[in-house]
């Protein structure tokens, strides 16, 4: 029996080294890693999607994409025939953006991000924010590898004019329900991770490594 291909999608800048801990069993299953591309000029999501999926070799992929990774793991699903897509710490539609996010599309405010300084963790973590955002800017600046600023303004606008509003019901979701990104009171129709924060995929790793298998062979309830 061959092992069933799982490429996975990373979260919005992050480095494929966010599934450091995720293991599958290997005589079932192998694990493929995508990465972050700079996007071309003026290029949509849409192409883009296709671009990223045209590096899958494998027949009827699993496509399991984290946060804005979830986002890119459904439209490149129109490209290749997926055998499951599995979105973590995500949405299936702009329906379940949380409000600012429909704000930030409306004013178009995310374009006052300060990019420079989300590129430069660095430089950002030499001012003192005290303990807590400090660890978290350490986590970032390990898990956050690319850094250009062309790709920051690209993604973080994909994700606010994302168009999709009605779900590919073949999506599998899997959310936490302490998400602060995405608010699970917004997100319809998943499997809720309890204690799950929007970076479950580091720290809840043990429930993804034990329930992905059976979710993947469909073998666990939706």
């Amino acid at each position: 029996m061959s092992k069933i291909a799982v490429y996975l999608m990373p979260g919005l800048a992050a480095s494929t080294t966010i599934f450091e801990r995720i293991a599958l069993p290997e005589e079932m299953f192998e694990i493929v890693l995508l990465e972050w591309e700079i996007p071309l000029n003026n290029e949509s999501l849409t192409d883009y999607a296709k671009r990223i999926a045209d590096k899958i070799t494998h027949p009827n992929p699993v496509l399991i994409g984290v946060s804005f990774g979830g986002i890119l793991v459904q439209e490149m699903a129109k490209y290749v025939e997926p055998r499951k897509i599995i979105i973590i710490s995500s949405v299936k539609s702009n329906v379940e953006f949380p409000r600012r996010m429909k704000i930030a599309k409306t004013t178009k405010a995310y374009k006052l991000i300060p990019m420079n300084l989300i590129a430069n963790i660095e430089s950002l973590a030499k001012f003192s924010f005290g303990e807590k955002v400090n660890q978290r800017l350490k986590l970032y600046e390990k898990f956050l590898s690319v850094r250009d600023i062309r790709y920051l303004n690209w993604a973080v606008e994909q994700v606010i004019l994302w168009d999709r509003t009605v779900v590919d019901e073949r999506v599998i979701h899997i959310h936490g329900d302490m998400d602060d990104v995405f608010p699970i009171k917004y997100i319809k129709n998943c499997v809720v991770v309890k204690g799950g924060t929007h970076i479950m995929i580091l720290n809840k790793y043990k429930w993804l490594n034990e329930n992905l298998p059976s979710i993947i062979l469909g073998t666990k309830k939706k």
